[in-house]
């Protein structure tokens, strides 16, 4: 490692001019809109605002997970928000949520509306809401919202710490991904001696601790987002490898994480969803194109 000279200034000061690689333009140290624009709003009582990053399929795989339960109320309008143009910046949007992240979700049956920010309070949510994929004994209910908010705690480490240093920083910092690499392998460690004897994340019931933690770790380990599936060895975390395997082959998983998704194959990306056809009509459009 080269010797580093940089010492850090008694008062830190924000140079718009800095650079700060893929999300340098949207990154600021300041809060609250940076214009005005109104949230479009369609006919489904939940209007989801969003994007198809990790956070975001949380809340559209466990929403098609409810349809696919038959929950009919469950039936939302999915908009996208493409934060690398600022999106989140809007007025609107940061009414509803104003740490100007996604996903964020109005409930329009509630008078007022219900606005609820952060993925994992979105699914706590609806678990609460419709009464599924949360358990109702208070050890297995506790047990998942144990594994819920660890994951809340630990994705900002494999996400902004781990990815951004090793896959999008425009300077390769050794020290910075020797120490979130690190943080990430003890991650997938503890995920996989959890998983060694359970065939969920927080026992034998699939639950929102699985849909909050797949898109991440999931995502990870079978090589779908950061290219780093072999640099961080995922083939010798067997049991997250058989969790995340057999969780990706759920039809409702497949659906959730297509939507909004503005990357990859465009057969995997269905950038708003404002019924369950759009899915039928989405594949059509790819056939014929």
């Amino acid at each position: 490692m080269s010797e580093n000279t940089y010492q850090p200034p008694k008062v830190w000061t924000w140079d718009k001019d800095s650079g700060g690689g893929a999300f340098a333009n949207i990154n600021r140290p300041i809060s609250g809109a940076t214009h005005d624009k109104e949230l479009p709003v369609g006919k489904h009582p939940l209007q989801l605002y969003s994007l198809g990053t990790p956070n975001g399929q949380k809340v559209t795989i466990m929403l098609e997970e409810l349809l696919a339960k038959g929950v009919k109320e469950a039936e939302y309008d999915a908009w996208l928000i493409r934060i690398g143009e600022g999106d989140q910046f809007s007025s609107g949007f940061v009414d509803v949520n104003p740490n100007s992240k996604i996903p964020a979700l109005r409930d329009h049956s509630t008078t007022p509306p219900t606005r609820v920010f952060e993925s994992g309070a979105i699914l706590l949510y609806l678990a609460e809401k419709f009464g599924h994929f949360l358990p109702k004994d208070p050890a297995g209910r506790t047990e998942t919202l144990n594994w819920l908010f660890w994951l809340q705690g630990s994705a900002p480490f494999l996400g902004g710490g781990f990815g951004h240093f090793y896959n999008y920083a425009p300077v390769k910092i050794e020290y910075a991904i020797n120490r979130f690499t690190m943080e990430a392998k003890r991650q997938l460690d503890v995920l996989d001696k959890q998983l060694a004897t359970h065939k969920f994340v927080a026992g034998d019931e699939y639950t929102i601790a699985d849909m909050a933690i797949w898109p991440w770790y999931g995502n990870v380990v079978l090589g779908n987002v950061y290219n780093a599936a072999e640099f961080l060895e995922a083939s010798g975390y067997q049991n997250v490898l058989r969790w995340a395997k057999e969780v990706a082959e759920r039809p409702a998983v497949k659906r959730g994480r297509m939507v909004n998704r503005t990357f990859g194959e465009p057969s995997e990306q269905l950038h708003e969803r404002h019924d369950a056809s759009d899915f039928d009509t989405h594949t059509e459009d790819k056939r014929n194109g």
